[in-house]
């Protein structure tokens, strides 16, 4: 077994660190250039799709089920086959759904947006009120931040636990604080760290009792359906329902694509809500499109059918995404297991491995890695304002590599942990 580096002397460290620099020489010498800074689906996931494009063609009758023509103007919220589906994949009612465009992250800012300038279901405009918060827990998703920034939005952080936010913190500020608005969630193999929420936490969101009449809880659910074990699935309880049960219907926007599943940017996206909050955004939606794309709506339910069809899809996504994972987390817990110096989730799904290194060390590493050729998600991406307060969290991607470039990569990665965390060692 590996001794801790607390535990070694300084003489011990000297040597190591003199090791690790040759090592890490070498390492650079060898040209590496590897992306693993965001979760982008690999060529080969993106194949997977192919035969979707020929799904309609020339002699296609494009019509929905009820008649109507996809290649015309009309149906706003989406072809009913669409919401459908969408509505599977969320574990919602069809009703509760409006299908938008190519990808979930527009309907969040316009949904930012319209608060901001239109309020929420009749309550006062955001940009009127002197003061506007949004709760963000942590590590969490740098886009989502990036919104609420863009917005002048005030962010506080939420620290995550291992069922999901801190729900005590969350009350607590929701509950007293008409200031706060809303609240980012990523509740199904949370980005970067592959939490899902517990029963428990789902309940306490649902209960909650907003100071604010226009709080609003954001549940990005991207990763409904992406499961690296599909035998092992995770369950995650409906928010819709549960809201509705504790008296809080309109309290809830959740939003999900197939960005991941078909083609990312060219897929479908929806949000499910309350009849009241949909009805609220349709009004900004007739104003802003006649519709949305219709035909790769079409396209879509005519290749995945339902939800079976789509988690048929989703086996094959894992089986190329698995070994990825399974090779990273292999090389972190043969390098740096024991050694006192790091800490990793192993998640179940998602597109992401959460890594914490020591305090203070977390810019230093990704600085190296990228000094020898392999291209990391800026540290404290994911922390509002881009500020990770103990400099500990990295988000590996390890989706668009291919698992030889992946393991490589890994293998750079620990050699940088272990680089950085002695001479943090040393200096103190």
């Amino acid at each position: 077994m590996m001794k801790a580096y607390k535990d070694m002397s300084k003489e011990e460290l000297m040597t190591l660190k003199a090791e690790l620099e040759k090592a890490y020489e070498d390492a650079k010498g060898k040209g590496l250039k590897l992306d693993m800074s965001r979760g982008k689906p690999s060529a080969s996931q993106l194949d997977l799709c192919m035969p979707m494009m020929s799904i309609l063609d020339t002699d296609s009758i494009l019509n929905t089920a009820e008649g109507m023509d996809c290649r015309n103007y009309g149906i706003l919220d989406g072809i009913p086959e669409a919401k459908e589906l969408m509505a599977e994949i969320m574990g919602v009612k069809a009703d509760n759904v409006i299908v938008c465009g190519n990808a979930s992250l527009p309907i969040m800012y316009d949904t930012i947006s319209r608060s901001m300038t239109h309020g929420v279901c009749g309550s006062t405009p955001w940009c009127k009120l002197d003061t506007i918060k949004f709760l963000c827990p942590a590590p969490g998703y740098d886009r989502h931040f990036a919104i609420t920034e863009h917005f002048g939005i005030e962010m506080i952080t939420i620290p995550m636990t291992e069922e999901g936010p801190d729900m005590d913190m969350v009350e607590q500020y929701v509950n007293n604080d008409a200031a706060v608005k809303g609240i980012w969630c990523v509740p199904k193999y949370s980005n970067p760290q592959g939490i899902v929420y517990s029963d428990r936490v789902v309940k306490r969101f649902a209960a909650l009792k907003p100071a604010a009449e226009d709080f609003r809880i954001f549940w990005d659910n991207a990763y409904a359906i992406h499961d690296l074990y599909p035998d092992e699935e995770e369950n995650l309880l409906d928010i819709l329902s549960e809201c509705e049960k504790a008296g809080n219907p309109d309290m809830v926007y959740e939003f999900a694509s197939t960005s991941k599943v078909s083609f990312a940017g060219s897929g479908i996206a929806a949000v499910a809500s309350s009849v009241k909050n949909l009805e609220f955004m349709k009004k900004s939606m007739t104003i802003q499109t006649i519709g949305y794309d219709k035909i790769n709506q079409l396209r879509h339910v005519k290749y995945f059918k339902n939800l079976a069809g789509l988690k048929e899809q989703m086996k094959k996504h894992a089986d190329i995404m698995r070994p990825k994972f399974e090779a990273v987390l292999s090389i972190l817990e043969r390098e740096l297991g024991g050694l006192g110096i790091a800490e990793w989730i192993s998640p179940k799904g998602g597109y992401f491995i959460s890594f914490e290194s020591m305090e203070g060390c977390a810019k230093a590493i990704v600085a190296k890695c990228k000094e020898a050729g392999v291209v990391m998600t800026g540290a404290g991406a994911t922390y509002p304002y881009g500020k990770d307060p103990k400099d500990t969290n990295i988000r590996i991607a390890p989706s668009f590599p291919t698992p030889e470039e992946m393991a490589q990569a890994a293998e750079l990665f620990v050699l940088c942990v272990k680089l950085v965390s002695v001479e943090k060692l040393l200096a103190a």
